[in-house]
């Protein structure tokens, strides 16, 4: 019998609930229903974070500390009955990107050529310059994004709050996702020509 990790429906509903959080925050706090939300979300969490164990790659680390961050969020949240703290997972979700895309700058390889590097491992140097460049915008994209989570976590609207981290944040990042895979397509166009 599969141990309840192994199960793929956990991957789902771990990835599901961190893509809805803004969301469940939001309804939750509105009809003050978090008390018990927050066990079921910091249990969901705990299984994402077992999860990552058995992952390989550079953004296993990044999943277990937003998990962990997510899971102590949401206890502190209960056993304070201040669930205004909730409000600052996106916070942490992008300071934790930040640190790693900004902090592996400073490493001998970037993380977005690590991860063209499983893809293409004879990355060619306008490749490396490239992924350098990627990787910096990034860093400014979790700043940018980082910032306005503050301000809407601060600000205390959850309309606003939730406008901006469940969905305008998403479609940002969306949209430097898409631009960055056109831009690649092209200079990998360019550069077989």
């Amino acid at each position: 019998m599969p141990s309840l990790r192994s199960l793929p429906v956990v991957p789902l509903l771990t990835g599901l609930l961190l893509l809805a959080w803004p969301f469940v925050i939001g309804f939750g706090l509105a009809h003050n229903d978090l008390h018990w939300l927050l066990p079921l979300m910091a249990l969901l969490l705990f299984l994402r974070l077992r999860q990552t164990r058995q992952q390989a790659g550079p953004l296993r680390v990044v999943t277990q500390v937003v998990a962990a961050a997510g899971i102590a969020l949401c206890l502190a949240s209960y056993l304070l009955k201040t669930h205004q703290m909730l409000l600052f997972y996106p916070v942490v979700v992008n300071a934790v990107m930040l640190a790693v895309f900004g902090g592996s700058l400073w490493s001998a390889m970037p993380i977005v050529e690590r991860l063209a590097r499983l893809q293409e491992p004879a990355l060619p140097e306008s490749g490396v310059r490239y992924t350098r460049r990627v990787t910096q915008i990034w860093c400014a994209f979790f700043i940018i994004n980082g910032s306005v989570a503050l301000f809407t976590a601060l600000h205390g609207d959850m309309s606003l709050w939730t406008a901006w981290n469940g969905m305008i944040a998403y479609l940002l990042m969306g949209l430097l996702m898409s631009a960055e895979w056109l831009v690649r397509r092209r200079m990998i166009k360019r550069d077989s020509q």
